[in-house]
């Protein structure tokens, strides 16, 4: 009995020992955050904007080390780290954030923050700073002062990649003067530096990437001061006023990765010899390069295990020095390099080759089979090439790493019984003309997640296993302009990017995960209305449903894609209104051809990145907003060109008479065919890039207001089968870019206005305005031209003015001319009279002529 008491007290202890620490173990675990540190946040959220709600958590019901992004220590309870990277905020970036006494990694990097604000803090708190890690990396900050920057002396980690340091390059040296700054990075960040700066300290600089910005040659000279430990440097994109001069790289001894792409270095023929030695990784991508001086043939770079030469001009075989590299080389890409001839077998002795590019070159010739004894191969592209042989599955037999294939516009030949050793990620075989089967051996790669097959001719496929496979994709799933049938209504797809364009799909639209953010399901015969689940599409930037057989109201569903960019329904029966609340990135509006009504909503003229407006052949009514106009890059000289996908979109211009494809640059809109009534606001004529103009087939009133002198860039105007009336405004002569112009079916009236332009268009241009004269017309007459010209100064004038004064001054001369020899012709002792006054003169001009001839 003892024994067993003495062991159940022994269990008891145990027990009671394990639970007690299992309970001081999860108090301690669940660490309270700071109260102070709580309210820097709490100061930093307020000057937030969080239209997607990510931040749900900052709450004060919730800890805040359990708010997103929140990282404490366990031990102090501390705020050390915040990561709010990618969280689509807006507003402010408060730097009272500095006030966290702990923080030493924060990252704020591609959101949407505009500005950062430099509240009153406290010098010894800057100073007193603990920061290691700041990356404000791509969100649309401008910064004129980085003097708060220059404090941060534990910094080692800085990243302003895009931020706008254009008017604080005074403010450079202070960041290369920070002590502990190993890593800096000011990517794009509209540098012009065109003075060497002085007195930098680049001491502990090891990374240094200043791509993207402007330089000109002499101002490079300050990068002699690099530090001797320097490994990496990127210089990808900048922009040079003078010669990039190479010599002074063969200084930088230890730096090994060197980006130099984008630079023009075509007049460089010896840029081999000016690489540092111990270069591992070179990438001098679209640097014009051609063949090399013949007296490299024998270079040798030992160290060199990543080379990317894609997109040069070589113009040649692959370069002898090209199989002198080191034997490790691992990444070598030579794509789009304008290379010829056959590949050789030895380019494949580089066993330890990870990364192979020759694709879009002119290669000729058969694929040596050798390429099998890559084994460690993970991406090959050799596609858009001119092989004249046949790829086999032999060439692949040994590759079981390969992860990436493409095989673009070539020939080749896989068993339908071939099961590859490899299993795809990506996988690229567009313009194969494959079909009409698809192959077999497709479905059995279970892990891909592009998949690019557009233009190959597929018509057949096993449905089940189709539908699987495209399901399984994540990332990129194009199969466009094939002949490929079925009902896909039930499938999910959840890929970022579907196009299925220009297929036979049948049935309703399919089922799209919420993270899709590219749909193009274009020329296919898809029926019935979108589903309710499109709602929840929060990251689609562009759509395109044209020329299918749906209906139904689709706008309102799609309003709540709050990043939409490009929206195509063109030729549906899609019916309903347009929201107030569109997505104010939008770029292209197409929503021709279907029913749409109401009225136009005045929030799409204030969208600043529309440039292609389509509501043509709805019903439309109501008239043109009257507003001042914001849409931006239709107004804006100096505009930039957004950042557009999916240039495929058909314009209408030149009447309805198809045009081709509508390019990046070009402003287009097009309201005809519709119920629009009203006058034409002469702000619609401010918007001064537009170059396409369409308002035919409406019901407009009015004249043509004579703002339109001002769209110096308009190419085509159509203003046919309205009601306007009035003259034609003078100004409309200065259009010089104009090539089509349509006023025909209106009422308008006077002359044509003279000059090259407007006589340069055919009849039709102007039929239909019966009270319309003047060349390519009708000559109008001298009676209506002093009347029309009478009128049209009195209406620009409000009365008579100068032009009134000269032509009075005609009139009242005609006037008295005829007065005084008309009253001599009936009055006879008048006409007697002026005789008696006139002979005496006569005689006396008479008698003085004839002394005067005589003397002389």
């Amino acid at each position: 009995m003892n024994f067993l008491s003495q062991l159940l007290r022994l269990f008891l202890f145990f027990f009671y020992a394990f639970t007690f620490q299992n309970i001081l173990c999860n108090n301690l675990s669940h660490v309270r955050c700071n109260e102070k540190d709580r309210q820097t946040l709490q100061i930093f959220k307020e000057g937030l904007i969080d239209p997607s709600n990510n931040l749900v958590t900052w709450s004060t019901q919730q800890d805040c080390c359990d708010w997103k992004g929140v990282h404490c220590d366990n031990t102090t309870s501390r705020v050390t780290k915040l990561d709010l990277s990618q969280q689509s905020l807006q507003g402010e970036i408060k730097l009272s954030l500095l006030e966290l006494q702990f923080l030493y990694h924060l990252d704020l990097s591609e959101n949407f923050f505009k500005v950062i604000s430099t509240p009153p803090i406290q010098n010894d708190v800057i100073f007193g700073s603990n920061l290691h890690y700041l990356d404000l990396y791509y969100n649309d900050i401008s910064m004129d002062n980085l003097h708060w920057l220059s404090q941060l002396s534990s910094l080692r980690y800085l990243n302003l990649g895009f931020t706008n340091l254009r008017y604080a390059t005074n403010g450079l040296q202070l960041l290369f003067m920070l002590p502990s700054l190993s890593d800096l990075r000011l990517r794009y960040c509209q540098l012009n530096i065109t003075t060497s700066l002085k007195n930098v300290n680049f001491t502990s600089l090891v990374t240094l990437d200043l791509s993207g910005n402007y330089f000109t040659s002499k101002s490079l000279r300050w990068l002699f001061n690099l530090s001797s430990d320097i490994s990496h440097l990127d210089l990808n994109q900048i922009s040079l006023s003078g010669n990039f001069d190479l010599q002074w790289l063969s200084q930088l001894h230890s730096v090994k990765y060197l980006d130099l792409s984008g630079i023009d270095l075509h007049k460089e023929t010896n840029w081999l010899l000016a690489m540092p030695p111990s270069l591992s990784n070179l990438y001098m991508i679209d640097c014009q390069l051609t063949n090399i001086s013949p007296s490299l043939k024998h270079v040798n770079l030992t160290s060199l295990v990543t080379l990317d030469l894609f997109l040069n001009n070589f113009n040649s075989e692959l370069p002898h020095w090209l199989f002198n590299l080191s034997r490790d080389l691992s990444h070598l890409g030579l794509g789009d390099s304008s290379l010829f001839g056959e590949i050789p077998s030895s380019l494949f002795n580089y066993q330890n080759l990870e990364y192979l590019d020759l694709h879009y070159n002119m290669f000729s010739g058969s694929i040596p089979l050798t390429l099998g004894n890559l084994t460690y191969l993970v991406f090959l592209s050799i596609g858009s090439n001119s092989f004249s042989g046949t790829i086999y599955e032999m060439h692949f037999s040994r590759l079981q790493n390969l992860q990436e294939l493409d095989l673009i516009s070539t020939r080749f030949h896989f068993s339908p019984e071939w099961i590859p050793l490899f299993q795809l990620k990506e996988l690229h075989l567009d313009e194969t003309n494959q079909g009409p089967q698809f192959p077999p051996w497709i479905y059995t790669q279970k892990s891909l997640s592009i998949l690019s097959m557009s233009s190959s001719k597929l018509s057949f496929v096993v449905e089940e296993k189709f539908w699987g496979l495209i399901a399984g994709i994540d990332e990129r799933i194009d199969i466009s302009n094939n002949s490929i049938s079925g009902d896909i209504s039930n499938v999910l797809l959840k890929s970022d990017f579907i196009l299925l364009n220009h297929n036979n799909f049948t049935g309703t639209l399919p089922h799209l995960s919420p993270e899709v953010s590219y749909v193009d399901l274009s020329h296919n015969s898809f029926i019935g209305s979108i589903p309710h689940n499109w709602k929840k599409l929060k990251h689609l930037f562009f759509i395109s449903l044209w020329n299918n057989n749906l209906c139904g109201e689709v706008l309102e569903k799609l309003s709540w894609s709050t990043y939409l960019k490009v929206i195509n329904l063109e030729q549906n029966e899609f019916f309903g209104t347009i929201p107030n609340n569109m997505s104010r990135y939008l770029e292209r509006v197409i929503l021709r051809s279907n029913k749409f009504e109401g009225s136009i909503p005045p929030q799409l003229f204030f969208l600043s990145h529309l440039i292609h407006l389509d509501l043509a052949h709805n019903n439309f009514s109501g008239s043109i907003p009257q507003i001042t106009y914001n849409a931006t890059e239709m107004i804006a000289d100096n505009y930039s060109t957004p950042l557009l996908v999916g240039d495929d979109i058909d314009l209408y211009e030149k009447g309805q008479v198809y045009e081709g494809k509508v390019n990046s640059r070009r402003r287009t809109i097009d309201l005809s065919a519709n119920k629009i009534s009203g006058e034409i606001p002469s702000e619609l004529f401010g918007l001064i890039r537009v170059q396409t103009l369409n308002l035919s087939y409406n019901h407009l009133t009015g004249t043509i207001p004579k703002t339109i002198g001002g769209m110096k860039n308009l190419e085509s105007l159509d203003l046919s089968n309205n009601k306007l009336f009035g003259e034609i405004p003078e100004n409309m002569a200065t259009l010089f870019f104009l090539s089509y112009l349509n006023l025909s079916c209106n009422n308008f009236s006077g002359q044509i206005p003279i000059g090259t332009q407007l006589q340069s268009f055919n009849v039709s241009s102007y039929d239909g305005n019966p009270e319309l004269c003047g060349a390519p017309l009708t000559k109008c007459s001298m009676e209506k031209n002093v009347v029309d010209t009478i009128q049209s100064i009195m209406k620009e004038d409000g009365g008579f003015g100068e032009k009134s004064l000269y032509l009075g001054m005609g009139v009242g001369f005609a006037v008295g001319f005829c007065g005084l020899f008309g009253s001599l012709l009936i009055f006879r002792k008048w006409r007697q009279k002026y005789y008696r006054l006139l002979n005496p003169m006569y005689d006396y001009l008479y008698v003085t002529y004839i002394l005067k001839f005589n003397r002389s």
